[in-house]
């Protein structure tokens, strides 16, 4: 089964689009999805993560917040 992450994030936002290219470059090398939730479309999602965007998360757990931690990224695809 392949791993699915999922990135909080906004339009506009250059930090989002930063992390969204390394996982870009990232999964080209590793198996794994990306599924992009832009949080000012659900106000829950915009008062839990407004300014920690961009966020990425697998499952429950939230792995980087602002800018990729890689290490951690390829830390949690060993256990999935």
């Amino acid at each position: 089964m392949t791993p699915v992450f999922t990135l909080y994030r906004r339009e506009g936002c250059h930090l989002c689009e930063d992390m969204l290219q390394a996982l870009q470059a990232l999964s080209s090398a590793t198996r794994f999805v990306v599924e992009q939730v832009d949080i000012d479309l659900d106000p829950q999602l915009q008062a839990r993560f407004n300014a920690d965007v961009p966020v990425l998360a697998l499952g429950d757990d939230i792995l980087c917040k602002h800018f990729l931690d890689e290490a951690c990224v390829r830390e949690a695809l060993k256990y999935v």
